[in-house]
């Protein structure tokens, strides 16, 4: 088959029915920048768990003067330093899953307040006393919380004991919704996408039924008259492909390096790297060359019978 008369054929039919095409490439682009982004956003996701997780804490908050009348675990009154000496120690023993274990004071405690509300009216509203003392236990595996809140919870001396973990399931778990929502988005538009693949591959073969009936008589193979077909369809979703890959780009290039600069609003947030949005492009490149070529090679089946 000559590569000029499929090029030819392609050229035709993504003009002759060129609304049908920039539908298909919207579509095709929208589809697979959501599948890219939820596929980025995993990979945000991921990497936020395994820095955040690796820093968090245990905290067994110590029952201060004013607990007392709030809370009836410190009803017997203010930690002794005797109780602070056992549980040290008893820390100090689960040295198998226990990292590292901190002490933090009151004036301590007080001081870090301060810089985290600084120029609030909650810095101004409390006192040293106010706030606990606490030791802060860095554990070997994180998962281990409940070993650590079961062995301390409701000990003389002892307030509570909080994990920092369950503050961060709650923004992942608020992240792992929204990859969930943008992938049933991805599934929908993919949908329309190929409703209009097909559509186009079928409009297509009509409006030249004249040319594919004298090839049939001449003795033209079923593969050199779909070619042309299967050719445009793919020719369209890679441009939709190569749309999509852009949009992924600029999505990254704007939200997080300048624009938006989340890289510097949000600090504390460690994002993907290029590296990891360049790896989506093969894949997202392949799915929109792929997916438009076989539903067109399905459609032909029918339409196109030698």
């Amino acid at each position: 088959m000559r590569a000029q008369f499929v090029l030819s054929e392609i050229g035709v039919g993504l003009r002759r029915n060129l609304t049908m095409t920039f539908a298909v490439v919207v579509s095709v682009a929208l589809s697979l920048a959501l599948f890219g982004g939820s596929l980025m956003m995993s990979d945000q996701v991921s990497k936020m768990k395994d820095y955040w997780y690796d820093k968090v804490n245990v905290s067994i908050y110590l029952c201060s003067k004013g607990d007392a009348e709030t809370f009836t675990k410190c009803a017997k009154g203010a930690v002794t330093e005797a109780q602070k000496t056992a549980i040290k120690a008893d820390l100090d023993k689960m040295s198998g899953l226990v990292e590292k274990v901190s002490y933090e004071s009151s004036d301590e405690a007080y001081k870090h307040y301060q810089d985290q509300f600084k120029g609030t009216p909650m810095a101004s509203s409390i006192t040293p006393d106010q706030l606990q003392e606490s030791y802060r236990v860095k554990l070997k595996d994180p998962s281990k919380y409940k070993v650590i809140a079961t062995a301390f919870a409701g000990r003389d001396g002892v307030q509570s004991v909080q994990d920092q973990r369950g503050i961060l399931e709650n923004l992942f778990a608020l992240l792992n919704g929204m990859k969930v929502a943008a992938l049933y988005v991805m599934a929908l538009m993919l949908i329309i996408a190929l409703m209009l693949i097909v559509n186009t591959v079928r409009v297509s073969a009509f409006s030249r039924r004249r040319e594919t009936g004298i090839m049939r008589l001449v003795g033209a193979s079923s593969f050199y008259i779909q070619t042309p077909f299967i050719m445009e369809a793919a020719v369209a979703g890679l441009i939709g492909g190569l749309l999509a890959c852009g949009l992924l780009g600029a999505g990254r290039y704007f939200t997080v390096d300048h624009g938006l600069m989340l890289h510097e609003k949000l600090n504390l947030i460690h994002f993907i790297g290029w590296g990891e949005v360049v790896s989506k492009f093969p894949l997202v490149l392949a799915i929109s060359v792929l997916m438009p070529a076989i539903a067109a090679s399905f459609v032909l089946r029918k339409y196109l019978r030698v």
